[in-house]
């Protein structure tokens, strides 16, 4: 394969990756035909990170490969550190890709006196350097207004949907299992041209949530849960039983981000659903590859592909 990049531009632009999720980064640069840029990343004995950018970025447009996710706060850090250090190397152009934005549910004051962790963060990292963000599914489209720079924003679902195809695509209604995910359940219903029904939950806890209000019709038929992420899989669980006691035939679930943190993949394994797709904008441990119900769908060829369209100059909103 050829360098995409090379084929692109006379000067092509660099990649780089933070320790965050170098497989997927790795995977792009091979789709693109190209290799990571060279940088090391260290830690002092007291925890500060040190990194040094081993390539030449003078006059460059580089991008930058970092999930802030797992450990979001040393991993955001860094990102912020290599944006600095590219900024003062007088790269032309810096663009953060970041598959998974952290602390994207901190989007609004929804009780008093708390912070809009979100718009800090986007702030942090356009003071850093960043001149674009790249990224997938955001938690809400309103994070897109926190940036003061460009923000591409790609969707998983066209990835995921050719595995969604395989699972089941007949007799099928998408189910959003709260009402923040409507949109994105309503647009997997438009294109598996399949019903469409809402769960809307309550949460219990910040781990707990409980079905609260059903709205549509599913006994017979199969399902398909629809969100943007999975975190401690409460709410897809939850809501797989609610349809499973609504007679649903088999349930399936579908997901852009996830974080399967704490007992999540119990639930998961515990719960009716049959199998869970998800994309790999978050590092995959072993313990998520061998679950028998999680399939892994790489979501590196549509990063691939935006980059190339950003370096040529293309519209990316063929990739939606």
């Amino acid at each position: 394969m050829g360098n995409l990049l090379k084929e692109c531009s006379s000067n092509p632009p660099l990649l780089f990756s933070g320790t965050s999720h170098l497989e997927l980064a790795r995977e792009a640069a091979e789709v693109l035909g190209c290799k990571l840029g060279e940088v090391t990343i260290e830690r002092f004995p007291d925890g500060e990170i040190f990194l040094q950018i081993l390539d030449n970025v003078r006059g460059r447009d580089v991008f930058v490969f970092q999930t802030v996710a797992l450990d979001p706060n040393n991993l955001l850090m860094e990102l912020l550190i290599m944006i600095d250090a590219l900024k003062r190397a007088s790269a032309r152009s810096i663009t953060a890709v970041i598959p998974y934005f952290g602390y994207c549910r901190q989007d609004r004051k929804d009780r008093l006196r708390v912070p809009l962790t979100a718009k800090l963060v986007a702030n942090m990292i356009v003071t850093a350097g960043a001149t674009n963000l790249l990224t997938v599914d955001l938690h809400a489209a309103q994070l897109q207004g926190f940036f003061d720079i460009p923000v591409n924003e790609l969707f998983g679902r066209p990835i995921l949907l050719e595995a969604v195809k395989q699972l089941c695509d007949r007799d099928l209604v998408v189910v959003t299992p709260d009402i923040g995910s409507v949109k994105l359940a309503r647009m997997y219903a438009r294109d598996l041209k399949a019903e469409f029904a809402v769960i809307d939950k309550l949460r219990l806890s910040a781990e707990e949530v409980d079905a609260d209000l059903f709205i549509g019709e599913i006994k017979g038929k199969d399902v398909l849960l629809a969100d943007d992420m999975c975190s401690t899989a409460g709410t897809l669980a939850s809501a797989a039983k609610a349809c499973q006691e609504k007679g649903a035939k088999r349930i399936f679930a579908v997901v852009t981000h996830g974080l399967f943190v704490g007992n999540a993949l119990q639930r998961i394994e515990e719960s009716p659903i049959e199998a869970l797709l998800v994309s790999n904008t978050v590092p995959v441990a072993d313990r998520v590859v061998t679950n028998p119900k999680v399939r892994i769908v790489s979501i590196a060829p549509l990063l691939a592909q935006a980059i190339r369209c950003i370096v040529a100059k293309e519209s990316i909103s063929s990739l939606m």
